[in-house]
């Protein structure tokens, strides 16, 4: 076999990459910092996240991801390259890859992946979706007939699927994720102190306090930025209630999406639902009380995996084995890769 097999999980906000027998070896944010005046790249990943907010004039900080598609190819592309350079063992033979993608994306999107992916220097790319490769990472069998409902909060969208034998019974990809829970609570702390902060200061409250659940125990994080009218410095110590209070909206959104896939199940299939519960993968399932929130709404078990954040491209690392069955055609009982391209 040539190459090296990777799976990749090009994320809205982080990209990761999955080698075959050593796991996780790329976590890194999906950013890059551009020098506008020469348009030369002066940063990738982690040190371009470390810029937001305090770049001169002339650089700029860009997301080349956006809802789950590309919004900017060649950032993309020397994101993506940049990242192979690490693991590649080899320079001369290109990799094989399985390619997480969200469950619903047009053929046009589709392909702008694909493509961005292969002019990195990939030679062959499988496709599975996100909430397939959630699945398989979280543990769960999809081998057998029975359904398994997987909802997979990402950063820019929410990917929720019935799965069975394999395959996707039923979906639908609402764009809602991390990031809207980023902008809520902006716009809250500007509604509220007339203090304007920074996205990065908003993730950080977020990975501190956010909840979607009242908890326990009040909670506080200070926030620093500058007053809407005067422009001078200020800061406010922000409570998880306050937090809550902002992240209720797209949460909700979330729940009733998932509601809206139950009522289009299958009765059988319903049924297994009712017994082994919803399982809850990707970042944004960490929110204190997303679990307890979705059972309530839904009035059955929640699941929420180690590492949910980590599923997807686990899953994905593990469909690895199927990649040597798509070229020879024996598909077998299992095939979450559904199609191929190759350079």
């Amino acid at each position: 076999m040539l190459g090296t097999d990777i799976a990749i999980d090009l994320g809205t906000a982080q990209c990761k990459m999955y080698r075959k027998k050593k796991g996780v070896v790329v976590n890194e944010p999906s950013i890059v910092a551009v020098d506008l005046l020469t348009d030369r790249i002066t940063a990738v990943g982690q040190q371009a996240y470390e810029q937001i907010g305090r770049t001169a004039s002339h650089v700029a900080v860009v997301g080349p991801m956006r809802r789950g598609v590309v919004s900017d190819f060649p950032m993309a592309e020397y994101m993506v390259r940049s990242y192979l350079r690490r693991i590649r063992e080899s320079r001369l033979i290109m990799p094989r890859a399985v390619v997480t993608i969200p469950c619903v994306l047009t053929q046009v999107e589709k392909r702008s992946l694909v493509d961005v992916i292969r002019a990195a220097g990939v030679r062959k790319i499988c496709l599975i979706e996100e909430a397939v490769a959630s699945a398989m990472g979280a543990g769960l069998d999809i081998a057998q007939p029975r359904g398994r409902l997987v909802a997979n909060i990402g950063a820019g969208c929410t990917d929720i699927a019935v799965i069975t034998l394999g395959g996707i019974s039923s979906c639908y990809t609402l764009r809602v994720g991390g990031d809207d829970f980023d902008d809520e609570i902006i716009k809250y702390v500007r509604r509220k102190y007339n203090l304007v902060i920074g996205k990065k200061t908003a993730e950080q409250a977020k990975i501190a306090i956010g909840c979607v659940y009242p908890t326990e125990k009040l909670l506080t994080f200070r926030i620093k930025g500058s007053h809407a009218r005067s422009g001078l410095p200020m800061w406010r110590d922000l409570t998880s209630d306050e937090v809550l209070e902002a992240l209720l909206n797209p949460a909700l959104k979330i729940t009733r999406t998932i509601n809206n896939v139950l009522e289009s199940v299958a009765p059988d299939l319903l049924s297994d639902i009712l017994e082994d519960g919803i399982t809850v993968t990707g970042a944004s399932a960490k929110l204190y009380g997303f679990d307890r929130l979705i059972s309530r709404k839904t009035h059955l078990p929640v699941t929420v995996p180690p590492s949910p954040e980590l599923c997807a491209v686990n899953g994905a690392g593990e469909a690895i084995r199927y990649v040597r069955d798509l070229d020879n055609g024996a598909y077998g009982v299992i095939n979450p890769l559904h199609k191929s391209y190759e350079v």
